[in-house]
């Protein structure tokens, strides 16, 4: 596998060449803002089932790789020219264990992911492989809805409410606004439950971690609305918006209302790009509990 330990990469795994484009350029825009590099990878399953199961990776990777290679091939044609971008091929037993697998060879800095709704139920919360990787990818992770990209990008909503995902759902919305000369907005809302000291203190940490961020400075503007339906209100707020980028929270009465419902309405009710980042360091335990409060009506 190319890319080195040192460059930590900004890690991307396409499986259809038609959202190729959607995901390595949410990857471009994390490497750009800290000068790093994307590596795009594809994995290659070989089941026990398969019947070159008994090869070597490197013959499958020469033989019986075609598919996959053509969806890297396709990768790096639409990848941004003034990033840095490698490829890998993966032979793995399954998905995830091969994205792990090159999470852990390239000692990925971060995992860009893609999620399509579908309509069949499922008792995974974003899908089976989605779901693995929440819960074990040692990095910062970002889910991507497919399938609704902005058509241009001037502004990006960060709603806010405090808990350890806050800083990567920050440095992706600054990522995208540098690229896209965009203005991060910054939202928290005060509600029935919520304490509104709270929420100021809130958007001053999220201010400062904006600042704080890789990339050079970009405009912002923070807003503290009140409203007796939080979910209501940030619907109405994302309609404004391009892009908005979700952090998995802590839990608690306002976080559990904040998290519980409004992504899952943004998600059904408007076109938006939606990104739900998760921190690195929030690897198992109780983080895919609060995702599946995040999105509880997500068909896997």
């Amino acid at each position: 596998m190319s890319g080195s330990t040192e460059e930590r990469p900004i890690l991307v795994a396409v499986a259809n060449p038609d959202h190729a484009m959607q995901l390595v350029r949410t990857a471009g825009d994390l490497a750009r803002a800290s000068d790093g590099v994307v590596q795009i990878v594809s994995v290659v399953v070989k089941s026990h089932e398969s019947p070159f199961s008994v090869y070597s990776d490197e013959t499958i990777i020469e033989r019986y790789a075609g598919n996959s290679r053509e969806i890297l091939d396709g990768a790096l044609a639409v990848a941004p020219d003034d990033v840095t971008v490698e490829d890998s091929l993966v032979v793995s037993r399954s998905v995830t264990d091969g994205i792990l697998t090159a999470v852990e060879q390239t000692n990925a800095r971060a995992l860009v992911i893609g999620w399509e709704q579908r309509k069949r139920r499922s008792n995974a919360v974003l899908g089976t492989t989605i779901d693995q990787l929440i819960e074990r990818a040692p990095c910062d992770l970002y889910v991507e809805r497919i399938g609704h990209e902005a058509n241009g990008v001037d502004s990006v909503l960060v709603p806010v409410a405090g808990g350890p995902h806050v800083r990567p759902a920050i440095g992706v919305a600054k990522a995208i606004a540098v690229r896209n000369d965009a203005t991060v907005q910054l939202c928290s809302i005060v509600g029935d439950e919520t304490d509104s000291t709270g929420a100021r203190t809130s958007i001053e940490r999220a201010q400062s971690i904006l600042e704080d961020a890789p990339g050079p400075p970009v405009r912002s503007e923070t807003v503290i609305r009140s409203g007796n339906d939080v979910t209501e209100e940030l619907v109405e707020i994302a309609a404004e918006h391009d892009v908005v980028v979700f952090g998995a929270t802590r839990q608690g009465a306002i976080h559990r209302r904040l998290v519980g419902s409004i992504p899952r309405t943004v998600t059904r009710r408007t076109d938006q790009t939606v990104i739900l980042a998760r921190d690195g360091e929030a690897v198992g335990g109780p983080i895919l509990r609060q995702i599946r409060q995040l999105w509880p009506t997500s068909r896997g």
